[in-house]
């Protein structure tokens, strides 16, 4: 959430980001429930002081205004509820303003690659699809997963379910090493977690409901680690506050119908580990801590040798909440192209307003945090990437040299 002072002294930067963001906003009710509210607070602020005057002289004609105050201010009070209630629905339909150096576009055509590391993998066979290599080697079973749970369910089986348990304990091992704090972090949460990081009223369809226990299926650990510390005072000296967190994931896909619907690139559950840092409102530090997370990917990424490339977002597909985001994509052999397995966030204050996440600097002046989320490792995407990228001619796939010693093979065969 923006802060509505921000907003009105640069509106027109934030009616730009909107239309950049393809985003509606009512900026005409929005300004006038503001100065409505503004307008209710002045003037019981103004009978306030009055009841307090009139209080003192304790005379008849004093007890009778106060009464009159009082009806008065009830009547303000409930007309300031209401209009603030209003208020707080219209102001949840304002993205952030993203960065100078994020480049104005429409939809995902108009990213931009601001690097790329290894090459597209070469075969000298003609190189099987990992749909194909899960068969084979018995590593996915689509049928029986789709029986059992629906579209886009799936049992991972042998190796397939053993490295992804390795790739989950050597991310999480890795950057706690680094000194992030491991988590496991809930995947059923409250409604205001969602709206806390920016996803709802946007994006609710995308969300799992579970209205008789009026909870929510969370699709990423950053909605209830971002809200870890929502409407708490933090102190400076304690800041950055790194985290690494594991959880089962869950997301409807409404908008991708008919969209990768083969394999296991993209489902309605799935597990990840997920980067998340809360620190101080200093755009420049900030953006420091955004370019870790990024080296913290691409480096699980090279240690497992698997070509890739980064791309900064355009406004049009970085997404509501986001100051700044990059894409990390690894290249997939089966899709002959580069595919997402990464996302890097910079929030600003936005989540942290949201959610009430405070600091109290060396100066005694309490602020607003900043937020900062990236995906460390998602899977089963990224077995997608490995399996296809490790086949070999006869049918075999390679294991990653540093999950070798976790799953206790070089090889995968049958």
């Amino acid at each position: 959430m923006l802060d509505i002072k921000f907003i009105r002294e640069n509106l027109e930067l934030c009616k730009t980001a909107a239309i950049n963001k393809n985003r509606v906003v009512d900026w005409d009710t929005l300004l006038a429930l503001d100065e409505k509210r503004r307008q209710l607070i002045g003037k019981a602020e103004v009978l306030r002081a009055e009841r307090n005057e009139i209080s003192k002289a304790r005379t008849a004609e004093g007890i009778e205004r106060g009464k009159a105050i009082k009806d008065e201010l009830k009547a303000i009070d409930e007309d300031l509820r209401i209009t603030e209630e209003q208020f707080g629905t219209h102001m949840l339909t304002v993205p952030n303003v993203p960065d100078a150096s994020v480049p104005v576009g429409k939809d995902e055509s108009e990213n931009v690659e601001v690097s790329k590391w290894g090459e597209p993998t070469k075969f000298d066979f003609t190189p099987k699809d990992h749909i194909e290599l899960a068969k084979s080697l018995d590593l996915i079973d689509f049928e029986r997963g789709a029986k059992v749970g629906g579209s886009r369910a799936y049992f991972l089986k042998n190796e397939a379910a053993q490295m992804e348990v390795a790739l989950m304990f050597y991310t999480l091992q890795k950057l706690a090493a680094k000194g992030y704090t491991p988590l496991i972090a809930p995947s059923l949460v409250k409604e205001y977690t969602f709206f806390g990081n920016g996803q709802f009223p946007w994006g609710r369809e995308e969300v799992y409901a579970l209205p008789k226990d009026d909870v929510y299926l969370a699709g990423t650990a950053e909605v209830p680690v971002t809200a870890y510390y929502s409407d708490e005072v933090l102190a400076e000296k304690d800041l950055p506050k790194k985290f690494v967190a594991f959880s089962p994931c869950f997301r409807r896909e409404a908008g991708s119908y008919g969209k990768d619907t083969r394999g296991v690139y993209r489902l309605h559950q799935f597990n990840k580990i997920e980067q998340v840092i809360i620190s101080t409102a200093e755009t420049n530090n900030s953006i420091t801590l955004h370019d870790e997370l990024l080296a913290n990917s691409e480096e699980i990424l090279k240690d497992l040798k698997l070509p890739y490339r980064v791309l900064l977002m355009c406004t049009g597909d970085m997404g509501e909440p986001q100051v700044k985001k990059y894409d990390i994509e690894t290249w997939m052999p089966g899709r002959n192209a580069y595919g997402e397995t990464m996302s890097n966030s910079f929030m600003g204050d936005f989540q942290a307003r949201r959610l009430k996440i405070r600091y109290k600097g060396k100066d005694g002046v309490t602020r607003f945090c900043h937020t900062l989320n990236n995906t460390a490792v998602a899977s089963p995407r990224i077995l997608v990437a490995i399996m296809e990228n490790y086949q070999q001619s006869d049918g075999t796939v390679l294991v990653p040299e540093v999950l070798q010693p976790l799953m206790g093979k070089k090889v995968i065969a049958r």
